[in-house]
């Protein structure tokens, strides 16, 4: 992994922002502007994947359905154990912590979608897909052992089943996934000669809008870095250890299971490494009232996703490049 491959400029935005706000620069962004680039993004991201899975046999895209709902079941299960019996997390912190490992961060997709476009690597459609199926799954094993927590606590009589019943729907309905899937629709859909029309705002421009977007989340990252006395030495670390038990089994299922290329291996390897900062956190706070924002909201926002975006992502491509070229050296 050389320098060069850091110096990519959403990176580098990401890291300008988290400058701006160590440094205690009055810089900001407007409110509502966080909103709009990440609608923006969503739509551009799923109207890419449309046309890209247009020109696809639909069929094959089933495994990377499967996929997808293996990681956003399996992976909040394996990080609850962690939390529970290495970290001795109590049952409802571990539960909100572990929804946000299964779920996905549409940031840090974007951010290594960027990075394989700025070193000219090529990908397939389907990890698009999963980015827009990983979120619900992960959410309704969350609600699971948040129940499963206050029956071990024996606080049953807590759980509402109206307000499980709102979240489970809300999970589905959620203004990222109806983006993202309502995009590749419409992509999918469109003529090459109507797509055309909209192609150079959604496409020529795109990588700058990511740049803003990251310089904004740096400085989202850069406030939560003095929260970390809060969430102790384990938390941190489990905030880094758990993305690379993702990337694990990333690596696994991208190059084993779904015989990707170097760049499709990639980019599923960083949706089973990331951990969700946007969807999640209020369907927790709903759900787990009991459980610490601070526990969550600056595990994925101070410490995971910096981690991604500045030594995860290329770490992945590295790992299949190897993966790619040992066991496909021709």
């Amino acid at each position: 992994m050389s320098l060069s491959s850091l110096l990519v400029p959403a990176i580098l935005f990401f890291a300008l922002g988290m400058f701006a706000c160590l440094i205690k620069s009055d810089l900001k962004f407007p409110p509502d502007m966080h909103k709009m680039i990440v609608i923006y993004l969503l739509i551009g991201i799923g109207l890419h994947g449309g046309k890209a899975l247009a020109g696809s046999d639909m069929a094959s895209a089933i495994p990377a359905v499967w996929a997808a709902l293996g990681f956003g079941i399996g992976l909040p299960i394996v990080a609850y154990l962690i939390l529970r019996m290495v970290g001795k997390i109590d049952p409802l912190n571990a539960a909100a912590i572990s929804a946000h490992y299964g779920s996905v961060s549409a940031g840090t997709y974007m951010t290594a979608v960027a990075f394989l476009a700025g070193i000219g690597v090529t990908y397939e459609a389907y990890p698009v897909i999963m980015l827009a199926i990983m979120e619900s799954p992960a959410i309704m094993i969350g609600l699971v052992l948040a129940g499963y927590s206050r029956k071990i606590m024996g606080g049953a009589a807590k759980a509402d089943k109206g307000m499980y019943k709102h979240l489970i729907i809300e999970a589905f309905t959620n203004g990222s996934i109806l983006l993202l899937f309502g995009s590749m629709a419409i992509g999918w859909m469109v003529s090459d000669p109507s797509y055309k029309k909209i192609e150079p705002f959604f496409e020529l421009i795109f990588m700058g809008a990511l740049c803003i977007f990251l310089c904004d989340m740096g400085m989202e990252a850069g406030k939560r870095l003095s929260e970390f006395k809060s969430v102790g030495v384990f938390l941190v670390s489990f905030g880094i250890v758990m993305p690379l038990i993702g990337a694990v089994c990333g690596l696994f299922v991208g190059h084993f299971l779904l015989g990707y290329s170097v760049g499709g291996i990639t980019l599923v390897t960083v949706l089973a490494a990331s951990c969700s900062y946007i969807a999640v956190p209020p369907a927790m706070r709903l759900a787990i009232p009991e459980a610490n924002p601070s526990f969550y909201l600056t595990l994925s926002l101070g410490c995971t996703f910096p981690f991604n975006v500045v030594i995860g992502i290329p770490m992945y491509y590295a790992a299949a490049q190897y993966l790619h070229a040992t066991y496909y050296p021709w």
